[in-house]
């Protein structure tokens, strides 16, 4: 019994991988589970007994791609010299993030008005991470003596991730979305640092 898990955890395990390269270079709606299964020389019966839909396997995978960025915050958690550092760590690697998943996320920008409960769960573990990230950072500038004790911290940083993700890299564009399109990602991360800078600033006063 032990044995057959195994077997069926590797499995799952390369079912994952591939979906997750197949979902990266076309995109949640351009990749078919036939497709998924002929990129792994499995039949696609086997294939939906692990995964019963495709949306539950773009789960699993997203559920894997954010505990890798959930990773990368945590593991830098109290190692930053000032709270510049923390804040442009957070908005850079979120834009590292997005942007080499970018076709991933298509998923996202095709379902943002009725994304699955699952999703959101994940997006708040790593809403919460980065949260946590920069309150550290705020109250490790406290102890240092270098800002004021704040009352709210965890509502201030939550306000500037607010403000940060509101960010458009089009002053033309009304519409708001999760993700903007590509060719604004890098106008939209320069936005945010600016406005980190002001808020960083504005504790210091």
């Amino acid at each position: 019994m032990i044995v057959t898990n195994e077997v069926q955890d590797v499995k799952k395990e390369k079912i994952l991988e591939a979906a997750h390269r197949l979902f990266l270079h076309y995109g949640y709606s351009k990749t078919t589970m036939n497709e998924i299964a002929g990129e792994l020389s499995m039949s696609k019966a086997l294939l939906y007994y692990y995964f019963p839909d495709k949306s539950q396997l773009y789960i699993a995978v997203m559920r894997r791609v954010a505990e890798d960025y959930l990773k990368s915050l945590t593991g830098k958690e109290n190692t930053f010299n000032d709270l510049k550092e923390a804040f442009e760590f957070q908005i850079n690697t979120q834009h590292e993030f997005i942007s080499n998943n970018y076709n991933f996320f298509d998923f996202f920008r095709l379902n943002e008005q009725c994304l699955p409960d699952m999703i959101w769960e994940i997006v708040g573990q790593v809403h919460q991470s980065e949260r946590d990230l920069l309150v550290n950072a705020i109250n490790a500038e406290v102890i240092k003596g270098k800002i004021k004790p704040l009352a709210n911290p965890d509502e201030m940083v939550e306000l500037l991730l607010e403000a940060l993700y509101g960010v458009s890299g089009n002053a033309l564009s009304h519409k708001k979305t999760m993700f903007p399109n590509k060719e604004h990602l890098d106008v939209v991360r320069q936005k945010r640092l600016m406005l980190g800078d002001i808020f960083i600033k504005g504790l210091m006063y």
